[in-house]
């Protein structure tokens, strides 16, 4: 079992969950964080820690029953390899309460990398 980030991350990167993670497995993109799912453990230390409850629990090598989930796996999986590792946590963005109980918003998502650390 895996975790990965979903869309609720979007613009609410509050990167609580980066200072629980033993493993150092998220990577940092421009509005949101993705979890690697080869580097991950599966302890779900950050699951209680993420303020905008966007890290859900996946099975490896099944295909899930939510689609929704699915696409999100395969986005954490991508972009782990294409934005920056973060092992601490940064400020988050500014409106990022604002939109931590929107809906939708996969409109926002942004592949371009963050800072790093």
């Amino acid at each position: 079992m895996i975790y990965i980030v979903t869309e609720k991350c979007i613009r609410s990167k509050y990167m609580d969950c980066v200072t629980v993670c033993p493993v150092d497995c998220f990577y940092e993109g421009e509005n949101m964080l993705v979890i690697n799912p080869i580097e991950c453990i599966g302890c779900g230390a950050c699951v209680p820690v993420c303020k905008a409850h966007a890290i859900v629990k996946v099975r490896e090598g099944d295909p899930g029953s939510d689609a929704t989930i699915d696409e999100w796996a395969k986005i954490n999986a991508e972009y782990a390899n294409k934005w920056p590792n973060i092992t601490q946590k940064g400020t988050p963005l500014p409106d990022a309460d604002e939109h931590k109980d929107e809906l939708g918003k996969k409109k926002y998502f942004s592949a371009n990398p963050g800072k790093g650390d």
